[in-house]
């Protein structure tokens, strides 16, 4: 996607002319990726799930693509939909319009994706470029850790570098799971309750009380509690 307007191609030829600027280390991205995945979801909305089940706003890595996503987000959520005309016009009521490059760059991104097939492999690139700016950003921190570890000994840093790069997995689980509904829930729970009482455990689905009769009677509450939580939140 040659000319976008946010981005400037004289300063990539300066990058490769400068020997000095070439060596500067550019964290990983791919910004025809983010274009592709922008572009698929504005010829079919109907990929939203598969994209935000993969990707956040944060993932993106110009300013701009950050932006037009969390716009899409709100038009998607508001039941709108995700086009050139109603994403231009809600970009402009936030007064960010100009700052991804105006409506000549939405345009652009949408001429230059001919279809939305692949948008989930691009969806899964951006999310790769995103997982690996973050072990990066950790990287460094725990190497400043090392050279000034303010009193804190090797076991104290090794600690540290342990949960900061466990927090990249946890942050990125949690980014996967996205919101769920009421329902959804519900069915998870009884499907897992359904489960349990499928299992040869004599009717368990807790702490052994070491009474049968007790056990069996408890589990059944629990079931039924639920299935009338259930019927009672469906039928409103």
């Amino acid at each position: 996607m040659a000319g976008n307007k946010p981005f400037n191609k004289q300063q990539t030829d300066a990058r490769d002319r400068d020997p000095q600027v070439a060596g500067i280390k550019v964290p990983p991205h791919s910004i025809e990726a983010e274009q592709s995945v922008l572009g698929g979801l504005m010829l079919d909305n109907e990929r939203w799930d598969d994209v935000a089940e993969r990707v956040v706003a944060e993932d993106f890595y110009t300013r701009p693509h950050r932006h037009i996503f969390t716009e899409m987000g709100r038009l998607q959520e508001s039941g709108s939909p995700i086009d050139l005309i109603t994403l231009a016009e809600s970009l402009e009521r936030q007064g960010q319009l100009d700052s991804v490059g105006g409506f000549a760059y939405l345009a652009e991104l949408s001429k230059n994706t001919p279809s939305a097939a692949n948008i989930s492999a691009y969806a899964d690139i951006v999310r790769e470029r995103a997982v690996v700016r973050d072990m990066i950003a950790v990287a460094h921190e725990i190497a400043d850790a090392g050279y000034d570890p303010q009193g804190r000994n090797s076991d104290e840093l090794l600690d540290l570098a342990e949960s900061r790069v466990f927090q990249i997995a946890e942050n990125r689980a949690n980014k996967d799971e996205g919101p769920k509904s009421i329902d959804q829930i519900l069915d998870a729970t009884v499907a897992r309750i359904e489960q349990l009482f499928q299992q040869p455990h004599d009717g368990v689905t807790g702490v052994d009380t070491g009474y049968q009769d007790l056990n069996k009677k408890n589990g059944g509450v629990t079931a039924f509690g639920f299935n009338h939580r259930r019927g009672a939140s469906i039928n409103g």
